[in-house]
């Protein structure tokens, strides 16, 4: 097991390494000057090369990238000349509402997905199984973006039900979390749907069913457990992906999280909020990673068996 961690441990760095070294890339490519944008149009040449040493930007791409990765590593991103606070600080004050979105949608996914694969996979070829597979083609088939507007357009505007937009209160929740969950649904319910029909077809649960127990009764007592094992799997990593989506769902609904913080700071070119805020992101998905790995070396006994060989 220690040696799984190392291995996973040592990935991790990789990849939050690649993603820093990406994400560095990509905004000293994109266009417009930053010392412009920040200064405005009227500023003078002056002024502007001012700003661009003040920033480091008058120095080599490699010295700046050097000095990017140690500043990284010690978490200073340097400071938001839009917000007027440090860029770290401005990703830890809209983390939360994020946070609370992409559980809220995990939650709802998780419950749903599982209710709908067990149902479809207890009696698999049937016309309720058809069903919940044809509910999860429609799920995955629409935009995120589209859902949102929809759904605004019907419990919002129509039915005047919920909030169209913000985090006022907690019914402000319910809309963008249920956009987000659609897709992740989906993944769950087929992924459930396929381990409970092939469970259901192994002989232990079919002398189960000759001893008499009702079909609800190995479903809970045999079928479901041996099914949840991919479906742990499918979930650490999905939770993860769910942050990507978020950015989306949050504009759509004008949610104060990261997605909109993002946004809002590539716009007005502000590297060090979108620096900070899309390595937070990288970072947490490894770690979800992580976890959705050891869950799934704790749940299947033979990659426990391999880990501590």
């Amino acid at each position: 097991m220690l040696t799984l961690i190392a291995h996973r441990l040592m990935a991790g760095v990789f990849v939050l390494w690649g993603a820093a070294t990406l994400i560095f890339l990509v905004v000293r490519i994109a266009p417009g000057d930053p010392a412009m944008v920040m200064l405005g149009p009227d500023a003078e040449p002056d002024q502007i090369a001012a700003m661009r040493i003040r920033l480091g930007l008058d120095e080599s791409m490699l010295a700046q990238y050097w000095d990017y990765l140690g500043r990284t590593l010690h978490l200073d991103f340097g400071d938001s000349y839009r917000l007027a606070t440090s860029a770290f600080d401005a990703v830890l004050s809209r983390l939360p509402a994020t946070i609370d979105l992409t559980l809220t949608s995990a939650v709802i996914s998780i419950v749903a997905g599982l209710l709908l694969g067990s149902a479809a996979g207890i009696r698999a070829g049937s016309r309720q199984d058809r069903l919940v597979t044809t509910l999860t083609i429609v799920l995955q088939s629409f935009p995120t973006f589209w859902v949102g507007i929809m759904l605004i357009l019907f419990f919002a505007l129509g039915l005047r039900l919920l909030p169209s937009s913000g985090a006022q209160s907690l019914s402000s929740l319910i809309l963008p979390a249920l956009t987000l969950s659609f897709p992740f649904t989906a993944i769950v319910a087929r992924v459930t749907r396929s381990g409970i029909a092939e469970a259901m077809g192994e002989p232990y649960v079919q002398t189960a069913l000759s001893k008499g127990l009702t079909r609800r009764q190995v479903l809970t007592g045999h079928a479901l457990r041996n099914a949840l094992i991919p479906v742990a799997t499918v979930v650490g990593l999905q939770v993860g992906a769910l942050l990507g989506g978020a950015v989306v769902v949050e504009n759509v609904f004008a949610w104060p999280g990261l997605g909109t913080l993002i946004v809002e700071s590539v716009g007005n070119r502000d590297y060090a909020v979108v620096q900070a805020a899309t390595l937070t992101i990288a970072a947490i998905i490894v770690v979800l990673n992580l976890a959705a790995d050891l869950l799934y070396a704790q749940l299947d006994p033979r990659i426990r068996t391999a880990a501590g060989r």
